[in-house]
């Protein structure tokens, strides 16, 4: 169950792009499953080539993000549909992702990663291992976070929200899209690159099917903590990728068959989309409803 935590941790941040996206600026992102990808055979290719794995992570993020602008740049100057631009960099990202690697499949059990410390140490699969691991998760959504409160995230929010009401002010939303899918697969590379390193090898298929990990951990999370307060919906983010691979754990330990964990992820999707639904969960007082009981029986006292 701890590499479920640890893992959990680490996809966290692909999950926090899926939110960027899914969320924010209400785009609905396929470049994920390519650009997952990208980030991690990009980093183990420099790795394998003597680059230093921080330079090698900070490339990785780097590719997704290049991958995002082309998502961006399709939808906003090409005119092509949001769900086919995505598509078509998502495929174009396959050859290119082979063009990076050189072949299927780069192990890197015996070159040295950011992992190479704790592994050598016997900290892998640790309590203290999650605890770094959570460390890096905050840290990026704090970021996230900082971003999504300045100018430019205000406009992001404000392009998912009204996109026409926002352009009449002004505000140029091809520009913000294409920062927001940018900076969402510039997360989801990095996590790509970290997966890779923590796996000990990148996979030309090790993204497919991805999406359907974030926007899982995205509607789990947010089903618990149903805010629309920017602080709390990423901290349900991060709640709900562990959550999501603590209950595929659960499942293998069930001992149901590896080859139907996209059946389980579909399954885990459907049930956190209709549960809220469900007329005996909804009188359940949620933590919004309970913060906002407390403050109307805060300020009552205070009369």
């Amino acid at each position: 169950m701890i590499g479920a935590l640890e893992l959990g941790l680490l996809y966290a941040l692909m999950a926090l792009g899926v939110y960027l996206t899914f969320r924010i600026l209400d785009f609905p992102d396929l470049t994920v499953d390519g650009s997952f990808t990208t980030g991690g055979g990009t980093a183990a290719m420099l790795i394998l080539g003597g680059t230093s794995p921080w330079l090698a992570t900070l490339a990785g993020a780097l590719a997704g993000l290049a991958a995002g602008t082309i998502t961006g740049l399709l939808h906003t100057k090409g005119r092509i549909n949001p769900l086919l631009a995505g598509i078509l960099t998502q495929i174009g990202l396959y050859s290119i992702n082979l063009r990076i690697m050189g072949a299927p499949n780069l192990p890197l059990l015996r070159e040295d990663t950011l992992l190479t410390p704790l592994r050598d140490a016997g900290l892998l699969g640790s309590m203290v291992a999650v605890a770094i691991f959570g460390a890096i998760a905050l840290v990026v959504k704090l970021v996230l976070d900082w971003f999504l409160h300045t100018d430019q995230g205000l406009a992001l929010q404000a392009t998912g929200d009204n996109e026409r009401m926002i352009r009449s002010f002004g505000v140029n939303t091809d520009r913000t899209k294409i920062i927001g899918l940018a900076l969402s697969n510039a997360l989801v590379g990095l996590c790509g690159a970290l997966v890779a390193q923590y796996q000990g090898f990148a996979d030309i298929s090790m993204g497919i099917g991805l999406i359907i990990a974030g926007l899982a951990s995205v509607i789990v999370g947010q089903a618990l903590i149903p805010s629309r307060l920017i602080f709390w919906a990423t901290t349900a983010v991060l709640a709900g990728s562990v959550l999501y691979r603590v209950a595929i754990q659960a499942a293998l330990e069930l001992g149901l068959d590896p080859n139907d964990m996209k059946l389980i992820s579909a399954v885990l999707v459907i049930i956190a989309l209709l549960l809220p639904r469900w007329s005996p969960l909804r009188r359940i007082p949620t933590l919004r409803s309970l913060g906002r009981s407390a403050a109307v029986e805060h300020s009552g006292g205070g009369r």
